[in-house]
């Protein structure tokens, strides 16, 4: 049977706030928490803050004081789910191994939505970007070992695999080269508008925790890593946020969110081994069909609609974490060579002049971080750190070269 959340009943908003010892949640064992179910964490969190975000802004664009305040109710419980799925990470990770699982999020997230994605446009703009995040996950994973001999296959296992991707140092374009087409709001899949609006969410908690914690390395070579991969983050966010039409009403929009959070939830639910975090996603749940209702209830009063005519009757594909390694290896070998110009994507050879006059600004000085930590990792070790499950690189240029110690 089909789920709809606008026809579930769930926790009454007024029952909702929690205690302080269960906002102080236990943390998970880093050595053997399941990488998805660390990867789901990392997702919903970022779900949540976006959430959080939107309504602070649909907040003051309007004048109205009764929806301020039911969108503050909503949001304080929204701030209390951010708060417990954000302290579920066990204080003894490393902040770069953090960024290890965050890379795989963007990973295997992006392949996940590009395979299940009704909008060749939409799918197209996921595959550019996924090759980018591949190649983070690497050059993330080989600072990992030069500065703290950890292997990053200890923390995605071998869900994941470590191997170049498009070069970051050829990821770096003029910002009018990441704009997009937007979907049609009328006529799109409703599958396509929750994929937009979970990437936008997981790709833009990936950019925020780099603006956040990228100062807190010691190592030069480390801070200029974050510096570099920071910025094509916000590349990332400003692509896949100008797939979404704007011209929806702040009270679509209100409800996408929330109609977002329930199916999200219910696909962590449904996928999750965890049985300790299974009934987190499940309480989440049942807060979130309440928030919906809510500003299902909201549309109806100031817009004359009724939210559920714009859904199906039923949640449609979930969003699941899976393996993707051979869908990422025939991406990389057919799309490596891919830049933009404009909204459109194009071979390398047909990028527009100021490709080239970008790329002289930004890696036109003494380093480039993202090819620096690999030749310091090549140097310390011998050669660069990779996890390659299914052969070499599918990419000849980019295969591993092995070099001796100095």
């Amino acid at each position: 049977m089909a789920f709809n959340p606008f026809k579930e009943k769930g926790t009454p908003i007024e029952k909702q706030t929690l205690p302080w010892s269960e906002l102080n949640i236990e943390p998970y064992d880093k050595n053997t928490i399941h990488p998805y179910t660390q990867t789901r964490i990392i997702l919903m969190n970022g779900i949540e803050v976006e959430g959080i975000i939107f309504s602070h802004q649909f907040s003051r664009h309007t004048d109205d004081a009764e929806l301020k305040g039911v969108l503050a109710t909503s949001r304080r419980i929204e701030q209390q789910q951010q708060k417990w799925i954000n302290w579920l990470p066990p204080g003894d990770m490393s902040n770069i191994e953090v960024e290890i699982g965050y890379e795989q999020v963007a990973v295997d997230l992006t392949a996940w939505l590009a395979q299940t994605e009704p909008d060749p446009y939409v799918k197209q703009a996921l595959d550019f970007a996924l090759l980018e995040d591949f190649d983070h996950l690497y050059r993330y994973s080989n600072l990992l070992q030069l500065l703290e001999g950890k292997e990053a296959s200890k923390i995605v296992q071998e869900y994941t695999e470590i191997t170049p991707g498009r070069p970051t140092i050829e990821e770096h374009r003029h910002p009018m080269d990441s704009m997009r087409k937007h979907y049609e709001n009328d006529i799109a899949d409703p599958l396509t508008k929750l994929h937009v609006m979970t990437i936008v969410a997981g790709e833009q908690q990936t950019m925020n925790l780099y603006m956040t914690i990228g100062n807190r390395e010691q190592d030069p070579t480390a801070r200029g890593l974050y510096a570099e991969i920071g910025m094509i983050e916000e590349q990332h966010v400003t692509q896949y946020a100008a797939l979404a039409d704007p011209r929806v009403s702040w009270f679509e929009m209100w409800l996408l969110h929330e109609y977002n959070e329930c199916y999200m939830y219910y696909s962590c639910m449904e996928s999750e081994t965890d049985q300790r975090v299974k009934k987190l996603w499940e309480m989440a749940l049942s807060q979130e069909i309440e928030h919906l209702q809510i500003a299902n209830r909201m549309m109806q009063q100031h817009e004359k609609r009724d939210g559920s005519d714009l859904f199906p009757d039923g949640f449609p594909e979930l969003t699941i974490f899976q393996s993707n390694i051979d869908y990422v290896r025939e991406v990389l070998a057919e799309q490596v060579d891919l830049t933009a110009s404009g909204m459109e994507f194009v071979p390398k050879r047909k990028a527009p002049k100021r490709y080239e006059e970008y790329q002289k600004m930004v890696n036109g000085g003494e380093y480039v971080p993202s090819e620096l930590v690999i030749e310091q990792n090549i140097d310390k070790n011998g050669k660069d750190y990779r996890q390659e499950l299914k052969g070499p690189n599918p990419v000849e240029r980019l295969r591993q070269k092995e070099m001796a110690v100095h």
